[in-house]
């Protein structure tokens, strides 16, 4: 395949980084999961004691950061600070720190530097938030997924519980809201459907189905 890159968007559990991983199989191309690289990011503040809004603490240490990606077995290993750090990051108490500091421009920044240089290298899939509007505005394909709240609540409830966290749907449905409220209000690079970015409403549809729609517009 001719280089190329695909855009996925859309809010917290919408679907899209599930779909990414499956697109990425058939077309056989690389797929870069963004939102880990803010999870690692938000895990070097808590273990740092910085507040995660505190973009002057933040920008002390986010510029010279110790971030690798590695594919190891086909899989996506995040390492920070040389450690594999791909389950922590995946714990409830990281997804609002990520929330909130990748809100920061200038986490935003130092990340986009990095997404846009693997993607200049190599055709890939990645997803995230603002990957269509901002990351990678000139990419040959992109797809706003998104689905209603309760729908998400309940994909990452579980999630959670498969592996052995328990979580209360409503305080889930709650934490949810509010991503969606800082993501898409963030001042710099909100949550936005791109113009031209083809919209995904995947409610009541498998992933099947929403990779057979996104491969019917990349087969045309």
């Amino acid at each position: 395949m001719k280089h190329i890159n695909i855009a996925l968007d859309g809010p917290s559990g919408s679907g899209k980084s599930t779909v990414a991983k499956e697109l990425s199989k058939k077309l056989n191309i690389l797929y870069l999961d963004t939102g880990a690289m803010y999870r690692a990011a938000a895990c070097k503040a808590i273990s740092l004691g910085v507040d995660t809004l505190d973009e002057e603490k933040v920008s002390s240490f986010i510029g010279d950061i110790d971030l690798d990606i590695r594919y190891i077995d086909g899989t996506q290993h995040t390492f920070l600070d040389g450690k594999d750090v791909s389950a922590r990051i995946r714990e409830p108490e990281v997804s609002m720190a990520a929330s909130n500091i990748s809100s920061l421009k200038c986490v935003r920044m130092k990340m986009v530097s990095m997404q846009r240089e693997i993607a200049k290298s190599m055709s890939c899939i990645l997803d995230g938030r603002d990957i269509g509007s901002f990351v990678l505005p000139d990419a040959k394909y992109k797809f706003y997924i998104t689905a209603a709240p309760e729908v998400r609540t309940a994909r990452r409830k579980a999630e959670l519980e498969s592996r052995g966290f328990q979580v209360d749907f409503h305080e889930l449905l709650k934490e949810i809201e509010q991503r969606d409220y800082n993501d898409k209000h963030r001042d710099f690079a909100p949550l936005v459907q791109a113009k031209d970015a083809i919209l995904i409403d995947t409610s009541d549809m498998s992933v099947h189905e929403v990779l057979e729609k996104i491969l019917s517009y990349i087969d045309r």
